[in-house]
């Protein structure tokens, strides 16, 4: 497949892209030959428009081997083995950094114009570019944006190279390509005109996009405040319903992560948010499968994909609403809260299990940080007993609560109230600790 031009090869991708179905996607191209291409999805999509700019760091002996790249807002990415390998000191991994660094800076600078960039965090972005020969860049651009904070990337080119594009797939969340030539020599060889971008044509394009979405970049950033009511919450691409409340002045929003094949509109959930939203905190009741999945057990207690879906609707919570996120699990809702808890980059202030099975995230409950607490029913003797015996796997600070009496579904009068009392006291109190505590290392920006 040949095509006329990179536009006429970026309308012909945005339709391909748009049968994904993305929920507020935004589109990153990579410039210059990317960005014409892009321009045409984002219209197409109705999504924002902005460059992603990475540069690789190569050795200076050795120029086209990278031992690392960078990107915007100091992100780095550094092949330790490469370094070593090549016998690089500080000093000339530094000197290269800068010079790169100044470059991407220049670059940005002329692209955008003083506008800011617009925040990954928690989007579907998709990454565009002209075509992919080797895929290298391409893959350093889907790496960065994930540094950045997207919930899920998606890489979407007109034509590829079939070794290249067979790497990049192991690489990102998903792959939009229209031709793979078997005998693939060059990107320019599939375009009747594959005439120089130039940086004028890249800025005047993002100007154009800025204009036509004078609001996305703010929404993006947070800045806005998502309605309180009824939302549908992209979680990696998959649209599910969910309820939001956000009372004024919120300390911060516990998103719920419900059990054994139950919704939303779970009333045990729902009264334990009402308390809370009387409280003072914002809360996010979501369902964490489609109707479609619901309906097969096997997915209902696949608690890896529980756990990557309360994560991801995590990420798209954090890029609407500026507030500290703490998880409330039920059943095997807990167990996905635990598990999308462990993730490195995670940042969860506080973890309330009612009635839950950490057992069922055994493998990662030593790398739960969250301060978690895990309530049970005095006579649900059994979970009782899992719960003992999970608690002394955390190594993050936890207690075991006991409502005397309760069973399971905390039926009996007042043990409800019982678990919701608890659970906004230990909200509250680690909320309000995290207010006054300051930043961890671990938070801090590198330089």
């Amino acid at each position: 497949m040949r095509f006329p031009d990179r536009r006429a090869a970026g309308r012909q991708l945005a339709g391909e892209v748009a049968r994904l179905g993305l929920t507020e996607p935004l589109v990153l191209g990579l410039p210059r030959g990317g960005v014409p291409v892009a321009a045409d999805v984002a219209e197409a999509l109705g999504a924002p428009l902005d460059v992603i700019v990475v540069r690789k760091l190569g050795v200076p002996f050795q120029p086209e081997l990278a031992f690392g790249a960078i990107g915007e807002d100091g992100v780095r990415l550094i092949s330790e083995a490469t370094v070593r390998a090549a016998g690089l000191g500080e000093r000339d991994c530094t000197r290269v950094e800068e010079i790169e660094r100044a470059e991407l800076e220049r670059r940005l600078a002329r692209y955008r114009r003083g506008r800011e960039r617009i925040p990954l965090s928690g989007r579907t972005v998709v990454v565009v570019d002209d075509g992919v020969a080797t895929g290298s860049t391409a893959s350093v651009a889907c790496e960065v944006a994930r540094e950045q904070g997207a919930a899920q990337v998606i890489l979407a080119v007109p034509v590829a190279a079939p070794q290249a594009l067979e790497q990049l797939r192991r690489e990102v969340d998903k792959v939009v390509c229209l031709s793979v030539p078997r005998h693939f020599s060059a990107v320019g060889q599939w375009y009747e005109d594959f005439s120089q971008v130039g940086d004028e044509e890249v800025a005047a394009l993002l100007a154009e996009a800025a204009r036509a979405r004078p609001a996305a970049p703010a929404q993006a950033s947070g800045r806005v405040l998502p309605p309180t009511g009824e939302v549908m919450v992209d979680a990696g691409g998959t649209a599910l319903p969910g309820l939001l409340a956000v009372p004024e002045g919120a300390l911060g929003v516990v998103v719920f992560a419900h059990g054994s094949g139950s919704s939303r509109l779970s009333p045990r959930n729902r009264h334990v948010a009402d308390v809370l939203n009387r409280a003072g905190l914002a809360t996010l009741l979501f369902d964490l499968l489609t109707p479609t999945e619901a309906n097969d057990r096997a997915k209902v207690f696949d608690i890896p994909l529980l756990a990557l879906r309360l994560g991801q609707a995590t990420g798209w919570l954090r890029a609407r609403l500026p507030l500290r996120v703490c998880y409330f699990g039920a059943s095997t809702g807990a167990a996905a809260a635990l598990m999308a808890a462990a993730e490195p980059r995670s940042d969860i202030a506080a973890i309330v299990s009612r009635g839950g099975r950490p057992d069922l995230a055994v493998s990662r409950l030593d790398a739960v940080r969250a301060p978690t607490l895990l309530i049970v029913g005095g006579a649900d003797g059994q979970v009782l007993d899992l719960n003992r015996r999970a608690a002394g796997l955390l190594r993050c600070e936890h207690q075991v609560g006991v409502v005397p009496g309760a069973t399971h579904l905390f039926e009996e009068p007042g043990a409800l109230d019982a678990v919701a009392d608890a659970a906004l006291d230990w909200f509250t109190r680690h909320l309000d600790v995290l207010a006054t505590a300051p930043p961890r290392a671990d938070e801090r920006r590198e330089p």
